[in-house]
């Protein structure tokens, strides 16, 4: 099944802003829920014990471990796409939710796009010093700072036919979320979903 991605804009659509840990998702999300009206959810709270302690021991996911917790993901946006936005600005992108997921690779991101509403990809894109130094300063997450590299690894940024929206972390968080919203009102490019088919299933 191929998710409908034609672009926020849409009744019932959701954002998922990703990126590797340190980018900001649950700051962004948290703001970006806040100005649409909706519910954020934070994809870290879904990961099963085991991934939290293999984290915590410094040892980094593989896709196995990560499959049953993008199922749980994708469950949670089921569970939300049918939330009414609560501000104008909300129901003007058409949000219904909005969710802050990691979703390193694109196979990853082709089984969040088989959601039952639009999927938006925003992703916080970040220089490896930059994110190294907020995980150094972070305090209370189960991620160490020394399973950046691995991310980094997996990291397969979106490409264009995925339309997502690209923002620099460097700016500060109220300026990023503006981007997002400044890229979700541009919802005159439709992705083709011949080009956005699922790479790999679960």
């Amino acid at each position: 099944m191929v998710g409908r991605q034609e672009g926020i804009g849409m009744t019932g659509g959701i954002v998922v802003v990703m990126g590797v840990s340190g980018s900001g998702k649950t700051t962004i999300g948290e703001r970006l829920g806040a100005a649409c009206g909706v519910h954020f959810g934070d994809a870290d709270r879904l990961h099963p014990p085991a991934n939290v302690a293999k984290m915590a021991a410094g040892t980094p996911l593989t896709d196995e471990d990560r499959w049953p917790w993008l199922h749980a993901v994708l469950a949670w946006m089921n569970d939300h796409a049918d939330r009414t936005p609560r501000t104008e600005l909300g129901v003007e992108l058409g949000v219904a939710a909005v969710v802050g997921c990691s979703a390193l690779k694109r196979k990853y991101r082709d089984l969040l796009r088989t959601a039952s509403c639009p999927v938006r990809f925003a992703y916080l894109k970040g220089d490896r010093r930059t994110l190294a130094t907020r995980l150094h300063r972070r305090q209370g997450h189960f991620f160490p700072e020394q399973l950046l590299a691995a991310q980094l690894a997996d990291l397969e940024e979106p490409a264009p036919d995925e339309n997502p929206v690209v923002v620099s972390i460097g700016a500060r968080p109220d300026a990023v979320v503006e981007q997002i919203v400044a890229g979700l009102r541009d919802a005159a490019r439709p992705v083709d979903p011949r080009r956005a088919r699922p790479t790999g299933s679960a």
